[in-house]
Formats: C-alpha cells, structure tokens, sequence
C-alpha cells in the first residue's frame, strides 16, 4: 500500500530530496503529499516543488503561540490525508497539537547514534566528547527531544583529523540512504508501540553496514 506522507523541513530539504528521488527511482512506496517549512524561504520548499509536491511555509512568527501554529500545520497536514510525518531537517521542538495529531505517526532523522549526543550540533558533541564512531537515526516523535523508539541506525567512523564539516558531510550521506529505508520500512508492516512506548511486533528495521540489525 503506498503510504501519503507529510514532510516537515526548516531549511535545504537535502534529506526530503533523497526521499522524493527514492520515491520517483521506486525505490520506496510512497507519495510526498505536501511539504510544509516553519521558514517561508526555506531552499527546500523548490525541491517540492520541482517534485510535483505541495509546498507550504508557515511562518510560526504569524501565532500567538506555538499551539496555534501547530494547529496550523495539522490543518494543512490533514487537508491531504497523510498517513505518516516525517521531519526531515525541522529545526522546531514539536508540542503536544502536532503530536498528539500524529501518535506514533511521526520519524525524525538525527545526525548521531541515538542516545547519545540528542539535541543541537550533535556533530561537534561527538568529536568534542572524542568518540571513535558516530552516524544518524531514525526514530519515532516523543516530547522528549531526540528520545522516542529507535527504527534505524547507521555508524560512520570519526576519522583524525575530522572537522564538524566533515563528519558531518559523512553522516549525511548514510542519511540519505537511511531515511527512505526506514519510511520503506514503515509499510512492512508499520511499527507497533506498546503503551511505554517501546516497539512491538515484526516491524521491518534497517541495519548497519555490518549487517546488524539496529534497534
């Protein structure tokens, strides 16, 4: 069944384009149905658009409070029926109107090996903490920042001599490959949570390079 997907973005969209050309190559069953960006300028709403997708920018500046327009966002969001979110690069902390549209309905991408280094410039937390290995995840959308089930992981090596540029370079290309495999995964059958929010059942989960599955 092809899933109707909603993708959140604040800034290049390099994350939804390797989603839309997974989609377009068939690699992934699956339709962008709308595209919507807390910045109105954001680079990423012309990658929509070339796509063939509705891009929306939502300026949270226009709301009195974040409630309201994230109640907004569900509004756009439900006017396509989509199935499934993803934040791919959405540099908003998401409130409980978002969520609790969306249970267990919403991946994000985050570029380290979850949980550790959650929350803003994970790149430079890793080399500043000295790790041999970091990479990206996936997982599902908590209030807690960075924090909800894990669905896939990737490690990419920090190398001597790494810069926040270059690792990050790395991790993003493992990004590109890991997010439409996990929104692939989605359909196989999608994920179940139990009530502590830990997953249930035969969900479909990526592995590392190594072959190992990365729950």
């Amino acid at each position: 069944m092809t899933l109707t997907l909603g993708v959140l973005i604040s800034g290049r969209g390099s994350n939804l384009e390797a989603v839309l050309g997974a989609i377009k190559s068939g690699e992934v069953d699956a339709r962008v149905a709308v595209v919507v960006s807390n910045n109105p300028a954001a680079p990423g709403l012309s990658i929509a658009c070339d796509y063939g997708a509705e891009a929306v920018g939502i300026d949270p500046n226009g709301y009195p409070n974040r409630s309201d327009y994230e109640a907004a966002v569900v509004e756009r969001l439900n006017a396509h029926q989509v199935e499934w979110i993803v934040l791919a690069g959405y540099m908003k902390l998401v409130g409980k109107t978002l969520l609790h549209a969306f249970p267990n309905r919403m991946i994000n991408i985050h570029p380290s090996l979850l949980p550790a280094f959650k929350g803003l410039d994970a790149q430079k937390q890793a080399l500043d903490a000295g790790v041999k290995e970091s990479g990206c995840t996936v997982h599902i959308v908590t209030l807690k920042m960075d924090d909800g089930p894990i669905l896939g992981q990737v490690s990419v090596p920090v190398l001597p001599g790494d810069t926040v540029e270059t690792l990050s370079q790395r991790i993003l290309v493992e990004e590109h490959r890991l997010l439409p495999r996990v929104i692939q995964g989605l359909n196989s059958p999608p994920p179940q949570l139990s009530p502590s929010g830990e997953i249930e059942g035969p969900a479909s989960l990526p592995t590392d390079r190594g072959g190992r599955t990365t729950r």
